[in-house]
This record gives structure tokens, sequence and C-alpha cells, in this order.
């Protein structure tokens, strides 16, 4: 089975399905999202429809975003200071009934919010949005189940030695380039900041090969 993973969509559906549609899966294959399906671009709820459509035609494994977990504490709280600041007014957006301003989040789509998976892990790699502490193995960063950690580490971007016992794959920190180390893939490529120099692509990559494949934003 073709293991693929995908970086952060933040709203961008059309976008997303240009990349699917380069990589034209099939049943046979694993498609991998490294979270952030929410958030700052036109269409979160589409996204989130297109994503429950995929799973029924093949595989997939989705990781929890710190933006899902933020969605995550409104759904349980209402708690929506930190939500705001970070695009969560444009998801709210996307989740309005024609022609009111009331807002309808579908039970599927909270259920898919909160079935999101915290890390994945195989022989060689371990999947997380955020990152893991560089100085600590990735069974110890697994061991002190940090969310903290899963969701918004960066300090693995200035580390010059890893403590990890296999190759980490991850998103959440845009880059004008996908990162490709021995220890560390990084695929955000900051498809909803395609306004700023460098950024604005949508990237994927095939393990293990480490073939990467992306699209341009295309929602504009």
């Amino acid at each position: 089975m073709g293991l693929t993973a995908i970086g952060d969509i933040h709203g961008c559906l059309q976008s997303l399905n240009s990349l699917l549609a380069r990589l034209d899966p099939s049943p046979d294959d694993h498609l991998l999202f490294v979270g952030d399906y929410i958030d700052r671009g036109p269409n979160s709820k589409g996204v989130i429809d297109r994503l429950l459509a995929l799973r029924e035609e093949v595989p997939c494994t989705f990781l929890r975003g710190n933006h899902e977990a933020m969605m995550i504490d409104y759904l349980e709280s209402g708690s929506f200071s930190l939500w705001r600041m970070n695009g969560g007014v444009s998801t709210l957006q996307s989740y309005l009934k024609d022609g009111t301003s009331e807002v309808h989040i579908p039970a599927p789509h909270a259920e898919f919010v909160r079935d999101t998976k915290r890390y994945h892990e195989t022989d060689d790699f371990l999947f997380v949005h955020a990152g893991l502490r560089p100085d600590l193995t990735v069974e110890e960063n697994l061991e002190r189940s940090d969310e903290e950690v899963l969701l918004w580490e960066r300090g693995h971007l200035e580390a010059t030695e890893f403590a990890w016992e296999k190759t980490v794959v991850c998103g959440h920190t845009p880059q004008p380039e996908p990162i490709s180390q021995e220890e560390l893939i990084l695929i955000d490529t900051g498809c909803v900041y395609h306004m700023k120099p460098g950024m604005g692509r949508l990237t994927a990559v095939h393990l293990p090969e480490r073939e990467f494949i992306d699209v341009p934003y295309a929602d504009g």
C-alpha cells in the first residue's frame, strides 16, 4: 500500500481537489493528512465535506491540527477568543445557513473533527501535526502525551541534532519549500498564504520514496 502524506489545507477546497486530481489515489493507497483542514481559507465546510466523501473511496488517516483543537474547544465549551485570532471566523462563515447569520455545524462534521488522531506511527515514520521536541526520543515525546507539543511545537526547526529514532513527518509551520532531512520531513508550503512571497502551494509526499507533489493555490 502506498502511503502519501498531505500538508495543511486551511479551507482551500479547490486546491485540495487539484492535488487529489494529481495524486489520483486508489483503494490500494493510504492518504494521511497532517491536520489544519479548516480556518483562514474560503471553504472549511467544503473541505470537510470532501474529506468525508474521500474516506469512503480511499483509506485515510486524519491527524488533529492545532486549528481542529481550537474548533473542538469551541464545540465543547464555546471558547472562541483564541480561535477567533487564528482564523475561526472564516470557518464559522462557511457554516452559515443560506441568507442567515445562524451557524450550523452538521453532526458528522463535529464528529470528524473530534475523531482526528493526535499522531500516526509506522516502523519508519512518526506523523504528527506540528512536530516533536528534538531533545527527546519519539517514544519519550509520545509517553509525555503533551498536546501542546504535538499541536504547536516549532523548536525542531531550529535544532541541529535530533534524538528521534525515526523520521518525523509534520506540517504546521509554512515553508517556501518542503523540508526533507534524514530525521525530518515538513510538508506545509503555505497554501492559504498565497499572497506571501514563496508561499501558496499545497504539498504531498509519497513515502518512503520522498517524492514531493505540489499544486498552486487554486481558490482565488
